[in-house]
């Protein structure tokens, strides 16, 4: 008898424990909300007792997206090596997609916007962040991921001090041209146009293989095949959504500050509406996904696929940003 209560004792202890740590895993895995950016920028300036200039919203943005990978429900998990992190992959996947777009603006920041031309000096303080972003997202050892984010996000908050600060030792500046907006924008196209390419395949197909674009001059290292299967693996169907995912909810949060900081650019360039188009599309892609799991139907079948939906909208918005640079290159 005391044998089959201890039986029991156990089966419902590890039982609680399953449905605790599930619990916690469900509620980890819930994404951030969108970024009020126009209320973070009053309530920031108002603490500081500034008045916003240019860049300043952009750094807030930049800011703001990173804080969001520390601060959000379970804190950063990319890293974690105890449950229920360790069983978590589509948070981790999320935090990823995130984290490409928080190094490509930092990147740029650190290299176009903050800089007047070519020879001119770089930020201190963008070139102490930039480089600490770039850390192994799965880093646990000294120093850590998280502890190299917010060495990283202590530094952008000094740059935004310095952009408002009316002490000559502490100068530094944002450019808000059409040449450096195009800088971003090509980072951008790249990265959406990875993500749209993998995302769709994920019901496999045969691909031309484009990599010499048909110069007939151009070589390549090793022999290439005419043909290429491309297919994404079923365990990793779920990780490419997810990444994509956060890299398009962290550059719908980055555009939106663009938005205002480059205001008079975008409106001398007649491109205003070719950005405000960007968002929207950026906006769908951010819908709820009602599902417990993400579908991956075949092109015209019966059950949804949620890989072709999302690659649909960031194949749109790379279409639009394609529009966009050509505007500012010529409009």
């Amino acid at each position: 008898m005391k044998t089959m209560f201890s039986t029991k004792l156990v089966v419902w202890a590890f039982t609680g424990l399953f449905f605790l740590l599930y619990g916690i895993g469900v509620y980890w895995s819930s994404e951030p909300l969108s970024i009020n950016i126009h209320a973070e920028v009053t309530q920031a300036a108002k603490a500081e007792n500034v008045a916003p200039v240019v860049g300043y919203t952009t750094t807030t943005a930049l800011i703001k997206v990173s804080e969001a990978l520390l601060n959000k429900p379970g804190g950063y998990l990319s890293n974690d090596i105890i449950p229920p992190s360790l069983f978590l992959d589509n948070m981790p996947a999320w935090e990823f997609g995130v984290l490409e777009m928080v190094r490509d603006m930092a990147l740029v920041m650190r290299k176009d916007f903050s800089r007047s031309q070519s020879q001119s000096l770089v930020n201190k303080h963008l070139q102490e962040a930039q480089p600490r972003f770039n850390i192994d997202s799965k880093n646990w050892a000294v120093p850590s991921a998280e502890s190299e984010y917010s060495e990283a996000i202590k530094q952008l908050y000094a740059y935004r001090s310095a952009l408002v600060s009316t002490n000559g030792n502490q100068k530094a500046q944002f450019y808000a041209r059409a040449d450096n907006l195009r800088a971003y924008i090509e980072e951008v196209q790249k990265r959406l146009g990875s993500y749209s390419h993998r995302l769709s395949m994920s019901v496999g197909r045969e691909q031309v293989n484009t990599d010499l674009a048909g110069d007939k001059t151009a070589e390549q290292s090793s022999q290439g095949v005419s043909h290429l299967q491309l297919q994404t693996d079923w365990w990793k169907i779920d990780d490419v959504f997810y990444e994509a995912r956060g890299a398009t909810w962290a550059l719908l949060q980055l555009l939106r500050a663009i938005e205002i900081d480059f205001n008079s650019v975008l409106e001398n360039k007649n491109a205003k509406i070719s950005l405000q188009q960007i968002i929207r599309e950026l906006e769908a892609s951010q819908e709820s996904l009602w599902s417990p799991m993400v579908l991956n139907g075949s092109g015209f079948g019966l059950v949804a696929n949620h890989s072709l939906v999302m690659a649909n909208y960031i194949s749109r918005a790379n279409a639009a940003l394609i529009d966009l640079n050509e505007l500012l290159t010529k409009g």
